[in-house]
């Protein structure tokens, strides 16, 4: 299955929840499913399994993963003691185009993927150009010293505008000199929120 690259604002109201910020926009405006129905359209009632499939695609999409790498992370949540669901989520948060995104050299988790893929970022001193990387902590991220002369990185550092992207509690970053730290593991309730993983669970449990 391919990666999804059409318009955010369709699938966020389709699925009811923005995938994006600017999906998030748009869904405030126009919260209604895409269609000829407009706003007086109601949404149609869903039964179990595609209540199940509705949660698992918001998932996929927020992060941006492929079915066949979500159902990866899912069999290898369901190898780790504890809660399938929660688990799932901290590999989500744990991979390398998530943590770029977290630490604010990206304002989206698909640019931040682009920036892997394109070798701008190192971890541990290695440059590491995939985006499925996972993370643990003491890992130290960073944009390569080739890469920060670049307009991009140039520009957000000069601005100012990573001092406005507050990185969360289980990630360090120095705004100037564009170097990350992974303190701890990421828990759940790190992740993104209004997703039901329990449904997810029953998905690929039936």
């Amino acid at each position: 299955m391919a990666r999804y690259r059409g318009p955010v604002g369709k699938i966020s109201r389709r699925l009811g929840i923005g995938i994006t910020e600017k999906g998030q926009r748009i869904l405030s405006k126009r919260s209604f499913p895409p269609g000829q129905h407009g706003p007086s359209s109601r949404r149609r009632q869903v039964s179990d399994y595609g209540l199940q499939l509705q949660e698992k695609q918001k998932a996929r999409y927020m992060y941006g993963v492929l079915e066949r790498q979500f159902r990866k992370l899912f069999e290898q949540a369901q190898r780790v003691p504890g809660e399938t669901g929660a688990t799932l989520f901290v590999l989500l948060e744990r991979r390398l185009d998530n943590v770029v995104y977290r630490l604010g050299l990206a304002t989206t988790r698909a640019q931040a993927r682009q920036i892997v893929n394109h070798g701008h970022i190192v971890v541990n001193g290695r440059k590491t150009d995939i985006p499925s990387f996972s993370v643990r902590p003491g890992d130290k991220i960073s944009v390569r010293p080739e890469s920060r002369s670049r307009t991009y990185f140039k520009i957000l550092v000069e601005s100012g505008e990573l001092k406005s992207r507050k990185s969360p509690d289980w990630l360090r970053f120095n705004e100037t000199t564009l170097e990350g730290e992974v303190i701890t593991m990421p828990r759940r309730e790190d992740a993104e929120l209004g997703i039901n993983e329990a449904l997810i669970v029953e998905f690929y449990s039936r």
